[in-house]
């Protein structure tokens, strides 16, 4: 991977073209280049066999100049960096900072290209480009290009899954203006990636991201709330911002959840890495006639999951337990 700085200072990531498929791509326009300049040459020696000897070495030193030089420069400046070989192996020229070429870089890599590729039976640009860090021949360092492969697997991506509901809007009041985007990236790629990880491994990344996220905010992190559900609640409530910011005032992503302990975003419930146990919230035992209710405040709206993972969590208030106002309802 290699990153590109472009004129507004927007760092992109492009994956430079490897020696094999620069070398297939070159191959195949070499091969339609001299199809062609056969063709031309086999219909211009009909057409001049009645002309003087410098007439015809003329015509065909243009013709080997416009077809195998000409021809190249014009398809890569048309193509914007795309010619038949680099778009059969996926491949395309841009520039340094990342944009797409012109005439001038396409002169002077065809031109450059007559030495290091033609007259050297490509010595030159293979040995350039395996001496570059980003497999450029000098061609491309001459005129300030790149070769990039543009068919990249797509990466796939991993599911951020929503936090505990007793977390729902408990972080609402948090500054995170000092945040940098780099940590939130951080902070993503880990919430997406966990299952993955060893737990152990987990616990300790989640730990210091959540230290580093407390240090940007400037509050610590709650007493009896785990690394991994602090970040997922922090990341869903950066989230519900941008949504406000963007469509206005409305639902807030992350909000009240509902009483059958469901998260509003749905999908699976978040379920941290296990890291070190803590000791078991007590639960009440449940007499086997007594009515269906809501959960016990241990086990928070419902998710007794919760307290197998992150240890003893303090109880939210259940939507179903308010407290009386008095009111009675007239005959």
């Amino acid at each position: 991977m290699s990153e590109l700085v472009t004129g507004e200072a927007v760092a992109l990531e492009l994956r430079p073209a490897r020696l094999p498929s620069r070398a297939l791509a070159v191959l195949l326009d070499l091969a339609v280049a001299v199809l062609a300049y056969l063709a031309v040459s086999m219909m211009l020696v009909l057409t001049t066999a009645s002309w003087d000897e410098a007439a015809r070495t003329a015509v065909s030193v243009a013709t080997f100049v416009l077809v195998l030089v000409g021809a190249p420069i014009a398809v890569e400046t048309l193509s914007h960096g795309r010619s038949l070989g680099k778009l059969a192996c996926g491949l395309r020229v841009v520039r340094d900072d990342g944009g797409p070429i012109r005439f001038r870089h396409a002169l002077v890599r065809g031109a450059i290209g007559v030495i290091e590729i033609l007259l050297t039976f490509g010595v030159v640009a293979c040995i350039a480009s395996l001496v570059s860090a980003r497999g450029r021949r000098l061609g491309d360092v001459f005129a300030g290009t790149l070769v990039v492969r543009e068919r990249v697997p797509a990466a796939r991506v991993g599911f951020v899954p929503p936090p505990p509901p007793w977390l729902a809007g408990r972080f609402s009041g948090l500054d995170l203006s000092a945040v940098p985007d780099g940590l939130w990236l951080a902070v993503r790629q880990y919430l997406a990636r966990m299952q993955q990880l060893d737990p152990q491994v987990g616990w300790v990344m989640a730990e210091r991201l959540a230290a580093d996220l407390a240090a940007r905010t400037g509050a610590p992190v709650p007493q009896g709330v785990p690394p991994g559900a602090y970040l997922a609640a922090v990341l869903q409530e950066r989230q519900a911002r941008e949504v406000r910011r963007v469509y206005g005032s409305g639902p807030a992503v992350g909000g009240t959840q509902p009483s059958s302990g469901v998260p509003a975003t749905g999908g699976t419930p978040y379920s941290g890495p296990a890291g070190p146990p803590g000791p078991s919230s007590p639960t009440s035992p449940t007499s086997p006639t007594s009515p269906a209710g809501p959960s016990s405040p241990s086990s928070p709206a419902g998710h007794s999951g919760y307290a197998s993972h992150y240890g003893p969590v303090e109880a939210s208030p259940v939507s179903g337990d308010r407290p009386a106002t008095g009111f009675v309802p007239p005959a």
